[in-house]
């Protein structure tokens, strides 16, 4: 048997006496009495215990103290991590006065205060990584697309809190539409919450806006690529260069986003999908609808519609701000005039496709809670979220900074932004129905989102993300044999006497590649998930 040493006896005897006074500073005196027996149980067994026993009885004073300021309301500081786009280094000044001015503002509407930390975008993978390995993190803003982590990283390490029974009846929950906490589920559970923006995923037929001028076309009479023939035909008899601009793009899991969830959300790992009808993974290369695509495509390549530069990836992404084409695509947004501004032309929108809420479009930009949070702190972090999409005032100086220094109101109430010290946009911030718009967009935004993905559909899949890592080597070979024949077939690079033998060919490829490993890993998740 160790030694006792009066060290020890002494510690334990004043975890005790710590303990009922922070109890009593809480005012919670039924605890307080509570505490105090235990306390005076706590020394009399140290005079007796071993060092070990010690040791048990001074977690036990601790973790009584930890529950009980819990439930008496104290306030839990959190610990907040956000990029920044708009500026290239933040000012750490600026950043400090706005998140004075947010704990400020919040100290008596919940239990909580943030410690912000806002790092420009070039080096926020790498410091909040670091970070987030620290645990010096609650609240981590990510997105699919980020890199090292992105969702696709952040779950697979068991680096992010569960919020599934945390989140129903709070006011974040409340604060957007079933189909957004569906659409963002992992897995089925919720380790996300997405900003509200737009946050489905359809497509539409970009036209230049002179041209349909000039020939007089009817393009609300536009509802598939075969329509857009006649427009076509007008484009190369002008002896425009890119009658039909593909930016290089392959498109086929874009177009046919009614027919399949393409969930990898990756053009090069379209041969892979969920058949929206049966609701089961299939292998798109041999679907009807493939071969009808990449016909049509090497038909209009061989009219001349298709420019062989797009094959050979020559057209640079400002083509789109020339005069040399005619009809191009065009992700479909809210505000869709913006296109005019970053082409530099009037162009007009016809959808294409239907919207859709899928696992990738709505973690396009999101928060997440760390696994090493504790209960308290992941409530604190889904409070001040609740806030933050729900509170007009705080969501501006969130996203804005100070008013007056970062940013003021116009005459209409919209917000023009002023600052190089302090400067975030919606999109990573908070709710579009929440933000104040800024001056240059329309007043009526938050309804327009609203309307947009209110109206979309959810996809069968979403929630269900793959884990390639069982078949990582045959998946990414795939991914090479597409670069190899999938994206020529798709962008008119085959004649249309040869589509179906190539088609054949590359399907043979892929299986050589490891395919049907790949198929049959994507079918055994997606069923055990459904």
């Amino acid at each position: 048997m160790k030694r006792k040493t009066t060290s020890k006896v002494l510690a334990t005897t004043l975890v005790a006496a710590m303990t009922m006074g922070m109890l009593a500073g809480c005012g919670a005196q039924e605890a307080v009495d509570t505490a105090a027996d235990t306390a005076t149980e706590a020394v009399e067994e140290v005079a007796d215990a071993t060092t070990e026993a010690a040791e048990e009885v001074a977690d036990a004073a601790t973790e009584a103290t930890e529950t009980t300021d819990a439930a008496s309301g104290d306030t839990v500081e959190i610990s907040v991590y956000r990029c920044t786009f708009n500026l290239a280094n933040p000012d750490e000044a600026q950043v400090t006065k706005v998140q004075d001015a947010i704990n400020d503002y919040i100290k008596d509407k919940i239990n909580v205060q943030i410690k912000l930390t806002d790092i420009g975008s070039g080096e926020y993978t790498e410091k909040a990584n670091l970070a987030l390995a620290s645990n010096e993190i609650n609240l981590l803003w990510t997105a699919s697309w980020e890199g090292t982590i992105g969702t696709n990283d952040l779950v697979p390490a068991n680096a992010v809190y569960d919020l599934t029974d945390l989140l129903p009846g709070t006011d974040l929950y409340a604060s957007m539409d079933e189909g957004q906490w569906e659409a963002s589920k992992y897995n089925g559970k919720n380790y996300f919450v997405p900003v509200y923006k737009d946050n489905v995923e359809g497509y539409d037929f970009m036209f230049r806006q002179d041209l349909i001028d000039e020939y007089g076309w009817d393009i609300t009479s536009v509802k598939t690529l075969k329509d857009l023939e006649p427009m076509l035909a007008d484009a190369a008899d002008a002896g425009l260069k890119y009658p039909f601009l593909t930016q290089k793009t392959a498109m086929f899991y874009r177009w046919y986003i009614n027919d399949f969830d393409f969930f990898t959300a990756n053009a090069s790992s379209n041969f892979v999908a969920v058949d929206r009808k049966s609701n089961t993974v299939v292998d798109t290369v041999l679907t009807p609808q493939y071969k009808e695509f990449c016909t049509l495509m090497a038909d209009w390549a061989d009219k001349g519609y298709i420019s062989e530069d797009d094959v050979t990836k020559t057209t640079t992404d400002t083509t789109t701000q020339t005069q040399d084409w005619a009809v191009s695509w065009w992700t479909d947004i809210p505000v869709n005039d913006e296109a005019d501004a970053r082409y530099g032309q009037d162009v007009t929108m016809q959808p294409a496709t239907d919207r859709w809420a899928h696992s990738t479009s709505a973690l396009g930009s999101c928060y997440c809670v760390t696994a090493t949070s504790t209960p308290e702190q992941a409530k604190a972090c889904v409070d001040f979220l609740g806030l933050l999409y729900t509170d007009s005032k705080l969501a501006d100086l969130y996203t804005f900074g100070i008013e007056g220094e970062d940013f003021t109101y116009d005459a209409n109430g919209q917000v023009t932004q002023t600052s190089e010290k302090y400067n975030h946009s919606m999109w990573e911030s908070a709710s579009a129905t929440i933000v104040t718009p800024l001056d240059n967009e329309p007043a009526n935004k938050a309804e327009l989102y609203k309307d947009f993905n209110g109206s979309a559909n959810t996809s069968c899949a979403a929630g269900f993300r793959f884990d390639p890592s069982p078949v990582e080597a045959q998946y990414t070979a795939c991914m090479n044999v597409f670069d190899e024949y999938g994206f020529i077939l798709e962008n008119g690079g085959v004649a249309p006497a040869d589509v179906e033998s190539t088609i054949e060919a590359y399907q043979a490829a892929l299986d050589e590649a490891g395919y049907q490993d790949v198929l049959a890993e994507f079918t055994a998740q997606y069923d055990a998930w459904k």
